[in-house]
């Protein structure tokens, strides 16, 4: 296969030093602290990044804080803001090559599938968003007495947004189109894996003209650099996407400053294939759902509950598409899947498939992972049983776990029998029964005959552990508004 040549710009951009983006400029941390970024395709350091001590995050709030209560943002008008978001999409557009390719070093995934879907969307969040800068209106509400009621929609000021590595840049888009377009002020964490594209993210931000002090990028660790965005106490609310383990530590730690929280966090997601579902249909479309992104996928659908009529017509089907996967470096041509985000990861997936064997699930294909590198075979057990660990926990890697049912209302049950309710998927030509089960599962997001399916206009988001808030849509603007009553007398 053909190696993708690293543009001139990315190339050059590797060289220049990592630093963080504070007050509109970058600048060096505190103490000139670093950590290493690496290509998870070959382990190989791609470069070095500024870590944000305490001190960096002070002067980063500091710069927001002053940004929201005195800079020019908060006297812009909402059209100007709206201005603002609109050409930042098109910058990305311009550099969608650029950001492609740092993506696929950084993360691992195939360039193509950066250009084919995390850009769009990306591009799509930061237009849309600045479409409802200037829609945000709040209501004139008819109450007893002799009075004039109104209600503001007022930004919430100050935001901490932590963001994972599966998505770097269309994460980066999610969090801080809705924040900007409603008027707050943003302190970006990207994830310690994947920093790379949010800083170049910021020299666009820097070319588009926002002001200073509106978007702050600092590099980190969560244990370090994250609590320290979230244990400050100018630091208004937190964005989070990631583990329902560290959304539950965030919580905790944010109720000592009373911080507005919206977390998205993990999933274990069904698909229910009925008996009567177009199986070649739905055979690729479970793949797909659990295959893409190297199963890296918060809401991927990691179960597979199959009718039993169709049972193994299914699994041989599923099989025969892991035949067709072509594993590889994200520069290389025709790759369909590139590797996982590191070492760590990788041996995380590893020990859950180990895990799947020790269980007694019946390993149909995959299972093996490469020497150099982080590349994980796409792997599917049949014949899971729903208490298994491989069925229960979130793997967050290329493999599947496939269970039989007999009826409809067994499928729903064992599909809600989860601790998570992110995404969920129905395959069947039967749409009455497609709304009926639809209705009854207990997720944020319902797929029928399709999975994964995203827009900017609709919104995501989890059930139980799976979190609460939603990204995108006009639900998103929730998450970044405080809602003001004004009373005027009229006597």
């Amino acid at each position: 296969m053909q190696t993708i040549q690293i543009s001139k710009v990315v190339s050059d951009f590797l060289k220049e030093e990592k630093k963080l983006f504070i007050d509109g400029e970058f600048v060096s941390s505190s103490n000139n602290k670093t950590f290493p970024t690496l290509n998870p395709a070959n382990n190989e350091v791609l470069t070095e990044v500024h870590e944000a001590s305490d001190e960096d995050i002070e002067n980063a709030v500091h710069a927001a804080r002053e940004a929201f209560e005195n800079g020019p943002w908060s006297a812009m008008t909402p059209l100007e803001r709206g201005d603002l978001l609109y050409k930042l999409a098109n910058l990305i557009e311009e550099h969608q090559q650029y950001i492609a390719e740092i993506d696929s070093l950084d993360n691992g995934k195939p360039v193509s599938e950066v250009l084919e879907n995390d850009l769009p969307n990306a591009v799509g969040q930061f237009k849309y968003f600045s479409g409802w800068a200037s829609k945000l209106v709040g209501q004139h509400i008819p109450v007893n007495g002799n009075y004039l009621n109104y209600t503001r929609h007022e930004p919430v000021g100050v935001v901490g947004q932590i963001i994972p590595w599966n998505f770097p840049f269309m994460m980066a888009a999610w969090k801080l189109a809705p924040a900007l377009a409603t008027g707050c002020t943003v302190i970006l964490k990207p994830a310690e894996q994947t920093p790379l594209s949010a800083l170049y993210l910021a020299k666009l931000v820097q070319e588009a003209g926002f002001p200073k002090g509106v978007i702050n990028i600092v590099n980190g660790h969560g244990e370090t650099t994250g609590t320290a965005l979230v244990k400050h106490p100018l630091v208004n609310k937190i964005a989070f996407t990631g583990s329902t383990e560290v959304g539950k530590i965030i919580m905790k730690e944010a109720a000592n400053t009373m911080k507005r929280v919206t977390l998205e966090l993990g999933g274990k997601s069904p698909n229910i294939i009925l008996e009567d579902a177009n199986v070649e249909k739905a055979a690729k479309g479970v793949f797909a759902g659990i295959m893409y992104n190297q199963g890296e996928v918060c809401s991927a659908g990691s179960r597979a509950y199959v009718h039993s009529s169709i049972y193994d017509e299914f699994v041989e089907k599923l099989v025969n598409l892991t035949k067709e996967v072509k594993l590889g470096s994200g520069l290389q041509s025709g790759i369909t899947m590139g590797s996982l985000v590191s070492q760590e990861q990788k041996d995380r997936v590893m020990n859950y498939i180990e895990v799947g064997k020790s269980e007694g699930a019946k390993l149909v294909c995959g299972g093996g992972a490469s020497e150099q590198g982080c590349f994980v075979e796409p792997t599917i057990f049949a014949d899971v049983e729903d208490d298994m660990r491989v069925s229960r926990e979130e793997i967050f890697g290329p493999v599947l776990v496939i269970s039989k049912y007999d009826t409809d209302r067994e499928a729903v049950e064992r599909a809600n029998d989860s601790a998570f309710g992110l995404g969920a998927g129905i395959w069947t030509e039967n749409i009455t029964k497609a709304h009926n089960i639809a209705n009854k599962l207990k997720s944020g997001s319902v797929w029928i005959n399709c999975y994964n399916a995203t827009d900017p206009a609709s919104p995501f988001g989890g059930f139980k552990n799976s979190g609460f808030g939603r990204e995108m849509g006009s639900y998103a603007l929730e998450n970044y508004t405080e809602v003001k009553s004004i009373w005027v007398s009229l006597d």
